[in-house]
C-alpha cells in the first residue's frame, strides 16, 4: 500500500464522500426530470450488465449517480450522517486508503454483477434475449452504492467501536452494537433476498471485509492507524508551516509575499537574514 500510495498517492480524491453525496443530487435531479416527463431516466443509468455488453458502456460509470433511496428528510438525514462518517474515515485513514477503500468497493460491485448474470445465465441454461432484457433491467438496481455505504458504516464501527451515537436522536449506543446488527440484517438479506441482492452485498462488502483482514493480518490496529495518521498529518503541517527565508527585523516570509527578495547582512555578528525593505535600513547586530 505504501508504495502504490507514494505513487498514485497525489491522484486520490480529497473530501470524496462528498463528491458522492454530489453524485447522489444529481440523481435526485434526473430522477425528478423524469418524473415530470413520465420517464423513468435513471433507468437507462442502472449498473446492468446485460445492455452494458450490448453496447450501453455508460453504466460503467452513471450508475455511481443512482441514489440509494427516494428523496424525503430521513434519506437527507441520513446523507448527512454518512457524510459525517466518511469525513471522520478519511481523516483517519488519510485520502489515499479512504479512495481505496470506495473504489474497490465500485470496482468489486460491477464485477459482481458480471458475475451475477453468468451465473443466471448458467442455473437457468440461457434464457431469451427478450426476458434476459426484463430480468436484468430489474435487478440493475440491486447494484448501486447503497451497500458501499454500508461498507463505510462497517467500517467507522471496526474502527470506533466504542463511540456512541444517539439511536433515533435519544437512545445512546454504542456504534459496535449498531455494527453488529448490520452485519446480521446482512447475512439475513444474503440468504433470503434475490439472486442480485446476494451478488449486490456480497460484492459491495468484500472492500470492508479484505481491508481489515489485511488489518489484522499486519497486526495494526484501527486505534494504531488512527494515531498514525495523526501523527502524519501533525508533520505535513509543520513541515507546510516551514519557511525557507524570514526577516530578522519585520518577521516576513516568502510565505506572506512571494516576490520579496531576501539576503544576509555579513556585516552583522551571525546568521542574519533580512528582507529588501531592511537589508539596507537595519542596525547591525555586533
Amino acid at each position: 500500500m505504501s508504495k502504490f500510495e507514494k505513487k498514485f498517492g497525489k491522484y486520490a480524491i480529497p473530501n470524496l464522500t462528498l463528491v458522492l453525496i454530489m453524485c447522489y443530487v444529481a440523481g435526485y435531479i434526473i430522477q425528478l426530470m423524469g418524473a415530470a416527463g413520465g420517464t423513468n431516466l435513471l433507468g437507462f443509468l442502472t449498473l446492468d450488465p446485460y445492455r452494458i455488453l450490448h453496447g450501453q458502456i455508460w453504466r460503467l460509470v452513471t450508475w455511481v449517480i443512482v441514489p440509494p433511496d427516494s428523496l424525503d428528510i430521513f434519506t437527507i438525514i441520513m446523507l448527512f450522517f454518512y457524510y459525517s462518517l466518511g469525513s471522520t474515515l478519511e481523516r483517519t485513514w488519510g485520502t489515499y486508503r479512504y479512495n481505496v477503500y470506495i473504489f474497490s468497493g465500485m470496482l468489486f460491485t460491477i464485477i459482481g454483477s458480471f458475475l451475477c448474470m453468468g451465473f443466471a445465465y448458467l442455473i437457468t441454461g440461457g434464457m431469451a434475449a427478450e426476458t434476459a432484457s426484463v430480468i436484468f433491467y430489474n435487478g440493475s438496481y440491486a447494484f448501486s452504492t447503497y451497500y458501499i455505504n454500508l461498507s463505510i458504516f462497517l467500517a467507522f464501527a471496526a474502527t470506533y467501536p466504542d463511540m456512541q451515537v444517539l439511536l433515533m436522536f435519544v437512545i445512546p449506543v454504542k456504534v459496535k452494537w449498531m455494527g453488529i446488527l448490520d452485519a446480521v440484517l446482512m447475512v439475513y438479506y444474503v440468504i433470503m433476498g434475490s439472486l442480485f441482492t446476494k451478488f449486490a452485498i456480497v460484492a459491495s462488502l468484500l472492500n470492508f471485509v479484505l481491508y481489515f483482514y489485511r488489518l489484522h493480518k499486519s497486526r495494526i490496529s484501527p486505534k494504531q492507524m488512527h494515531r498514525k495518521a495523526q501523527f502524519e498529518r501533525k508533520t505535513n503541517e509543520g513541515r507546510a508551516k516551514a519557511t525557507r527565508h524570514k526577516c530578522a527585523i519585520c518577521g516576513r516570509t516568502e510565505e506572506d509575499d512571494p516576490s520579496l527578495e531576501f539576503r544576509f547582512c555579513s556585516k552583522c555578528n551571525g546568521n542574519y537574514e533580512y528582507c529588501q525593505y531592511h537589508l539596507f535600513t537595519h542596525e547591525h547586530v555586533k
